[in-house]
């Protein structure tokens, strides 16, 4: 063990000692689902855990969901600090793009055009969520594919609803040309439930190219888009709940060339349709839940040019891809402490692509032929809660996927509430991520006998809490094998990358008083990627990942008196490496330290004013390689409830 990683766990573990000369014995427990499916104390599961409330999503209205994720320990999302519009890929305790799940309500959303299968975050309004879980570490027995880091559980079902109607409203203005509106009616009335969204955002933005020389005078990337989204639950009897949804996002943005170059008729237009139905009912000893989903999304890149001096002066790329997921699971209790969670699963996903443009060579199209890949799984997970302190999850997955055929994970996820306030767990689990079909497929770079990656996932950790002091620290261990990789020999798809990380993960709250409570979060990983050289092509090992930093660290204190409430957040970003070019070296990033505040007012009952700001300092830094990113950003607003 590495002396940085050796003092790191010597200063978490005396911040636990300390904490354990609190008195106080009230645990705060927060309900998730995330964990399997079910509805469970934090305190009951193993299962690393961290729920972002409505109460903090309000708190940060001028900010985007992945620059929220962006704050939890274990996440960098490059690209949440660009400019609006630009690719957000999630990387969760150090794994690449598109290994971690996206769900939506418990249901997993993905783009099947995208080369490593993610989804597009830009298509989310921070107005459409209730709440956030994050659950971090091998989640692929009970959620499939692509959970080798972990998912992240965006949640927009509201919850408590009495009233028959309800409206709200919010409007909100800032620098860089940016309005953001949102209305949201919702109600209850006798058996039915309904919630209908709209959300719309536009900005005049900022150069997403960064002007290294600083005389070429980019243009501004402006971004505009809306959300929309409805949904209906009707409680049909006493036992069975039958509910609907549709949501359409779509947006448009300028974007850039490349890295540090300029593209004045060069955007991104994305939409995406999202629909589905299902149901839950319930009995004492058992319930049974359907859910069906299809979701179909459109992604155009456009250059129209006067400009002869770009290569393609007239350049259309359009990729169309659409999923199908369809899932039974049933809990069932077997005794009081025994339940048994099974579970069948079937995927489908298809995409394709068309490409056309004109250079001073003339014009060229090429494109992908629509082709689909589908999957079916079994799942069973069984769940032991003696309530006298033990508890364990013991699950395993079989999978049978339409191209490279079968394989299986499991997870053993073992805890132990040692006292009122202290609770130890570890958890031992393997999952995998599928090739997606442009990996598969593609007719220049695809390979039909990639095999899925595969990775084993060890953690252990301890959790301590009272009244008014929380606290988690985590140790991983995570490999990775047959990762699937670019060959810049032979431009081919293959399985090779081996990826060994390890890593800390310390999380903290504190009520300092009535009013005033501190958050912290801190994040430590050393990572080693075996995989092509991105000088000379040979075999080589890296001691870093891409975009991946050493060291992550977020601190917010917030205070709430009667009307009045407040936020002051700071982040700390360490180096990090980027590609430095083709058959070039790669790139130290500086570290840098960001600043952020909020204030929030009720006039009354029914108005709220707010302002907030990010980058409070004005300090120019760099996420991307060659990209700009936020400048000093201030939004207010004003928020109507009734």
């Amino acid at each position: 063990m590495s002396k940085k990683l050796t003092l790191l766990l010597t200063l978490l573990a005396n911040s636990y000692v300390q904490a354990q000369k609190d008195s106080s014995t009230q645990v705060l427990d927060e309900v998730t689902v995330t964990a399997n499916k079910q509805l469970q104390k934090q305190s009951s599961t193993g299962k690393v855990i961290t729920v972002i409330s409505k109460e903090q999503l309000e708190r940060q209205p001028g900010k985007t969901i992945a620059q929220v994720l962006n704050e939890t320990a274990g996440i960098t999302i490059a690209g949440a600090f660009n400019n609006a519009g630009t690719n957000q890929s999630v990387f969760m305790r150090g794994a690449a793009s598109g290994r971690t799940l996206i769900l939506l309500d418990g249901i997993p959303v993905n783009d099947p055009s995208q080369i490593n299968n993610e989804f597009d975050l830009n298509l989310f309004s921070i107005n459409d969520v209730e709440r956030i879980e994050v659950c971090r570490g091998a989640q692929s027995t009970i959620y499939g594919s692509d959970a080798v880091a972990g998912v992240i559980n965006i949640i927009t079902t509201k919850q408590n609803i009495t009233k028959p109607f309800n409206v709200k409203l919010t409007s909100t203005a800032g620098n860089l040309a940016t309005f953001k509106n949102n209305i949201q009616v919702y109600g209850k009335k006798d058996r039915l439930s309904y919630t209908a969204r709209y959300a719309y955002l536009k900005t005049g933005g900022f150069s997403t190219a960064y002007d290294s020389s600083g005389i070429k005078d980019f243009d501004k990337d402006g971004y505009k888009g809306s959300s929309s989204n409805a949904s209906l639950q009707y409680q049909a009897t006493d036992q069975l709940l039958v509910k609907s949804f549709v949501m359409y996002n779509q947006y448009r943005a300028s974007i850039d060339a490349g890295a540090f170059t300029d593209d004045k008729y060069y955007s991104v237009n994305n939409n995406m349709l999202n629909t589905g139905a299902g149901f839950i009912f319930k009995k004492s000893s058992y319930s049974i839940t359907g859910n069906y989903q299809f979701s179909q999304t459109n992604r155009a890149f456009e250059r129209d040019s006067t400009d002869k001096a770009v290569f393609s002066y007239f350049q259309r790329n359009i990729y169309f891809s659409k999923t199908q997921f369809a899932e039974l699971y049933a809990n069932i209790k077997l005794s009081k402490t025994l339940s048994l969670l099974q579970g069948v699963e079937y995927r489908y996903a298809s995409m394709n692509n068309q490409f056309r443009s004109v250079s001073s060579f003339g014009p060229y199209s090429s494109g992908f032929r629509d082709t689909s890949v589908s999957q079916t799984s079994v799942y069973s997970s069984l769940l032991l809660d003696t309530k006298e302190g033990f508890a364990t999850d013991i699950g395993i997955r079989y999978n049978q996927h339409s191209q490279y055929g079968t394989n299986y994970t499991f997870t053993f996820n073992p805890s132990y509430q040692v006292n009122t306030n202290t609770r130890v767990f570890g958890n031992v689990a393997t999952a995998f991520k599928t090739p997606s079909l442009f990996q598969l497929y593609d007719q220049f770079s695809g390979s039909t006998t990639l095999a899925p990656e595969k990775s084993t996932t060890i953690e252990a950790g301890i959790a301590y809490k009272t009244g008014n002091f929380s606290n988690r620290v985590v140790v991983f261990h995570r490999t990775i094998r047959d990762g699937i990789d670019y060959d810049y020999v032979r431009f081919r798809y293959f399985n090779f990358v081996k990826q060994t990380t390890v890593g800390v993960e310390y999380e903290a709250t504190l009520k300092l008083s009535n009013t005033l409570s501190l958050r912290t979060n801190f994040t430590f990983l050393s990572l080693t990627d075996s995989t092509q050289s991105r000088v000379s092509f040979k075999d080589t090992a890296y001691t870093h990942g891409l975009r991946r930093p050493g060291i992550n660290m977020n601190i917010g204190l917030d205070y709430t008196h009667n009307k009045f409430s407040g936020s002051i957040t700071a982040k700390y970003v360490s180096s990090r490496f980027d590609v430095g070019g083709y058959k070039k070296a790669d790139i130290l990033l500086p570290e840098y330290f960001l600043l952020n505040g909020y204030v929030g007012y009720s006039v009354n009952k029914y108005f709220r004013i707010f302002a907030d700001a990010q980058n409070i300092t004005g300090k120019q830094f760099f996420d991307i390689r060659g990209f700009n990113s936020i400048p000093f950003i201030f939004n207010t607003g004003l928020t109507f409830n009734w």
